[in-house]
């Protein structure tokens, strides 16, 4: 009879550690994945790979088990690894990991980067991979833009490794020899020019938005370098001058060409909900929206109103002049929205274009893009211009249920019942079984 017992708790033990039964009774399945989420793993055949930078803290690499654990129960083929960061400090480098523990999710030769615990961030993260179109950005080259592979300071290399990383393909072209910009091309970027456009390339870029194409336009203070028509295409005035800042030397910076844009600076839209980063911008020019019936039009960021727009040389001290100087707050970068009805087969679509202009592209270069936030903004341009905030809802699971609000009526018989009432019925109990057994 001991025998089969004990083969009956190691039976029991086995099927438990191979096949876990698991309920949640919170009140709102706070423990479980929502239907969204469910939905889209069974529409992902492939494994998902996840890789968390975590270093050696038990508590850290628990909490992301069990997060990561909710979606395994719905799809066995997503695999959970951990990297200390401390070991790796060149992989991190170049995978642009800010935060201990984020983690990269791969699928399908395609990966996003992940920096919260939260369903909703995780799970659009994996709609975004699930898209099986390729996503293409062209930066125009040839006059003398920012190099978008290079390493050099002034370049964009580094912050193009980062589109790699999260799916995106990169291709520079040169609109004199193109004559055109390629089909597949989802953003064109023009990032600082420093010589005259061509007419018939700035024909090109125009026929591009005319067409419903999606642009980031990274505009240096100074000429337009012939984009003068592209800006009144797109209802824009840019300020002569450069914006000075001196908030900066609160944290150390003596440089007040550096524009700093905070929490409460960011203007209410979909590219900046949530954001509170600060982000730098070294050398900004202002810009002005004109009037139009053509574009929604939204300020994107601003600086304070402690800075100003300076007209003159940015020789010795610089100070603010009444009449030539424009004073803050000022608008720095820009976003446009429009609907454009196209015809595809028999069928008319309507396509939200979106264009982006920021007053600056320091804060994208080698230089400037690890400061503070500015390499997460530039990441959020772009998913916002490839339409990447359109998001599943999930919503928040409040622990509504973590308390028991019990009357103080109740609460008395409770404790009248376990400090008298349950000790007397057990010593009766016992004095029963006494005197049961003395019968006997």
């Amino acid at each position: 009879m001991f025998c089969l017992l004990c083969i009956s708790v190691g039976l029991l033990s086995w099927l438990s550690h191979k096949h876990s039964i698991e309920y949640d009774w919170t009140a709102n399945g706070r423990h479980t994945l929502s239907e969204a989420s469910r939905d889209l793993l069974a529409q992902m055949p492939d494994k998902i790979e996840i890789t968390s930078y975590a270093r050696e803290n038990s508590q850290l690499r628990d909490a992301i088990k069990k997060f990561v654990g909710k979606y395994q129960r719905h799809k066995e083929d997503i695999v959970l690894r951990f990297v200390n960061p401390d070991a790796v400090p060149d992989e991190v480098r170049n995978l642009g990991i800010s935060v201990d523990g984020e983690i990269i999710v791969r699928y399908q030769d395609r990966s996003e980067h992940v920096k919260s615990d939260k369903e909703q961030v995780f799970t659009n993260a994996l709609q975004r991979l699930a898209r099986n179109q390729e996503r293409w950005i062209a930066f125009v080259e040839g006059h003398g833009e920012r190099n978008a592979l290079g390493d050099a300071n002034h370049d964009m290399g580094e912050w193009v490794k980062q589109l790699f990383n999260q799916g995106y393909r990169v291709q520079p072209i040169n609109l004199s020899e193109t004559q055109t910009i390629p089909d597949n091309t989802g953003i064109l970027v023009i990032a600082g020019p420093r010589i005259d456009y061509l007419p018939g390339e700035v024909e090109i870029v125009i026929n591009y938005i005319n067409d419903g194409g999606n642009l980031l336009w990274l505009q240096e203070p100074g000429p337009l370098y012939k984009l003068d028509a592209l800006a009144e295409e797109l209802a824009l005035k840019f300020y002569e001058g450069a914006v000075i800042d001196y908030a900066g030397q609160l944290i150390g910076i003596n440089d007040p060409t550096i524009s700093l844009v905070t929490k409460t600076l960011y203007s209410p839209h979909a590219l900046t909900a949530g954001f509170e980063f600060t982000t730098l911008f070294p050398m900004a020019g202002a810009i002005e929206l004109l009037e139009t019936k053509i574009w929604t039009a939204k300020p994107l960021l601003s600086t304070g109103d402690h800075t100003w727009n300076e007209t003159a040389k940015l020789e010795g001290a610089v100070e603010f002049n009444e009449g030539s100087d424009t004073q803050g707050p000022l608008s720095i970068g820009i976003s446009l929205e429009r609907e454009l009805e196209s015809e595809q087969g028999e069928e008319l679509v309507t396509k939200q274009q979106r264009i982006v202009v920021i007053g600056d592209g320091d804060f994208l270069s080698n230089t400037y893009l690890a400061n503070s936030g500015n390499n997460e903004l530039g990441t959020r341009i772009i998913n916002w211009l490839s339409s990447d905030d359109e998001f599943i809802a999930i919503p928040p699971k409040i622990s509504n249920d973590t308390q028991l609000n019990v009357s103080p009526t109740i609460l008395g018989i409770i404790g009248i019942g376990f400090l008298f009432l349950l000790p007397a019925a057990l010593i009766a109990i016992g004095i029963a079984i006494g005197l049961r057994r003395k019968k006997q």
